[in-house]
């Protein structure tokens, strides 16, 4: 059994959730099970057409209702996000996935859905042979601490910022 490490990919720049299903994809490809809670995202991405193709090696489940970043989030979106680490949970000592991905779970933390400290817990109760990826900006230090693999993607200059939106295939 391979020996799994923890990797944060945070950081304001593009790619943190491109770089996390770049994984999924090479693990997929080695053969092994990938599971994605993806946090505060409720909506229809085209990765998830994709994801769908590969759903014997690839499973993906939203943890989310919409996306509230603009907004406070709600009742029921904590609820949402607290009952989707709990999944995790009982989904990452199932043995069934060698890869978790928790995608947005640092925002999720920023935005109180649930604790640093729930999500420290979760990296603690990590078995050996599990790779555990978490993404989203402003990643507490206390996770980055607890990571193997640190990764930051710095926005050195981006189209969003002249008035491009975000497009279909590219940016979501």
């Amino acid at each position: 059994m391979m020996k799994g490490y923890v990797q944060v990919y945070t950081g304001d720049g593009k790619g943190k959730t491109t770089a996390a299903l770049g994984l999924a994809m090479r693990a997929a490809g080695a053969g092994l099970k990938v599971y994605i809670a993806q946090f505060v995202k409720g909506m229809n991405y085209a990765e998830l057409i994709t994801l769908e193709r590969l759903s014997e090696l690839i499973t993906v489940k939203q943890y989310g209702r919409n996306c509230f970043i603009k907004n406070s989030p709600e009742e029921e979106d904590i609820r949402v996000a607290r009952d989707g680490l709990k999944d995790v949970r009982e989904i990452m000592i199932s043995g069934k996935y060698q890869v978790i991905i928790l995608d947005e779970a640092n925002i999720a933390t920023f935005y109180n859905l649930f604790t640093v400290e729930d999500l420290l817990d979760l990296v603690r109760e990590k078995p050996e042979g599990v790779e555990l990826v978490i993404t989203g900006r402003r990643a507490d230090p206390r996770i980055i601490e607890a990571a193997d693999l640190v990764t930051e993607m710095k926005e050195v200059k981006h189209y969003y910022n002249e008035g491009v939106q975000a497009r279909d295939g590219i940016e979501k």
